[in-house]
């Protein structure tokens, strides 16, 4: 089909060019041969008047005219294939709907296992493809390029729609065998001691109590960085370092491992996770599904806090670090 002397085919070839970068990769994805992907490039450079890619190796880089095209006909494509395309209602016993998610490894075991669960029953040729966060999590919103992304609200678009899903506490956690945690953790002794943290995505982004930290000019020793929270607890055990988690995430380890939970010794702000999804999904019925099974599942969650143990070894002090604003470009990670 042809509007205005283009075929709109190249779109959708311009598209995968666009998103993979590579001749081939980009052929694959639309079930195209080699040489007609590379007939396809021709005929966009002819049309646009632009070479549109210059190669760098195996890779296509593509030209400003390119990057300029990009997310107009993204945002073409995404309309025509939830507005035009997906018109049947979704069932969910008879579809086999693979959903790309991003979420933490923490979010992972404290709260989707139970959407996993769930969907096994419902709608068991229904998939997940878990990614974990990345620090370009706006423009894969925009790009349609996930399903839902599961954040801290606080770090959260507030241009993408969005739903508020439990809340959290962080927590100081070490094992149970470190004296240091036996009697009142003070924030001076907090911030002396062996720290096992968290750096998120590429860029090595700080958690939120760290970040905090950082913007008050405080930096606490740190033995051991690590990929993310579920890691932390393994490399407390038999050692006097100490790390700050989710309470929830701790007490889901404490069941398992002698993993000793504390007050934090400074305030920070709860944690409030919430699901983001791209605006031209707002009406899949697909997504809309999901999106509700979300909302419920969260709903049922008590608070971590209300089903606990008094924690070990309460704080004698508390330092307020509650006055920075967090919507700057270096903010924290998850």
């Amino acid at each position: 089909m042809r509007f205005k002397g283009l075929d709109l085919n190249l779109l959708v070839a311009l598209d995968a060019l666009m998103t993979e970068r590579n001749l081939t990769a980009a052929a694959r994805r639309i079930n195209l041969s080699q040489s007609a992907m590379s007939a396809a490039v021709a005929r966009l450079r002819t049309y646009f008047r632009d070479e549109l890619f210059t190669m760098a190796g195996r890779e296509f880089i593509p030209t400003p005219r390119a990057e300029g095209l990009a997310s107009a006909v993204r945002e073409a494509l995404l309309q025509i294939q939830h507005s035009i395309v997906s018109w049947e209602p979704f069932k969910p016993g008879h579809s086999n709907r693979r959903f790309k998610i991003m979420l933490s490894d923490y979010v992972t075991l404290v709260f989707f296992e139970k959407i996993v669960e769930r969907a096994a029953r419902e709608a068991p040729s229904v998939s997940f493809d878990c990614r974990p966060p990345a620090d370009d999590n706006e423009d894969l919103l925009r790009r349609g390029d996930v399903d839902l992304i599961i954040l801290p609200e606080m770090l959260m678009s507030t241009t993408t729609p969005r739903a508020r899903l439990f809340d959290d506490v962080h927590v100081c956690v070490g094992c149970r065998s470190n004296k240091q945690l036996s009697e009142p953790l003070t924030f001076e002794r907090y911030m002396s001691m062996g720290h096992v943290v968290v750096r998120f995505g590429n860029s090595r982004r700080p958690g939120l109590e760290e970040w905090y930290l950082l913007e008050h000019g405080l930096k606490k020793r740190i033995d051991v960085f690590v990929q993310g929270f579920t890691m932390i607890p393994p490399m407390l055990l038999g050692t006097d370092r100490i790390g700050t988690m989710p309470l929830r995430l701790a007490q889901l380890f404490a069941k398992t491992i002698p993993l000793q939970i504390v007050e934090l010794p400074l305030r920070v702000p709860p944690i409030t996770e919430a699901v983001q999804w791209p605006a031209l999904h707002d009406s899949d019925p697909a997504s809309l599904w999901l999106r509700e099974m979300l909302v419920e599942e969260a709903s049922r969650m008590d608070s971590p806090l209300a089903t606990a143990e008094p924690l070990v070894g309460r704080t004698s002090t508390s330092i307020d670090l509650l006055t920075s604003d967090l919507r700057t470009s270096s903010g924290p990670g998850l």
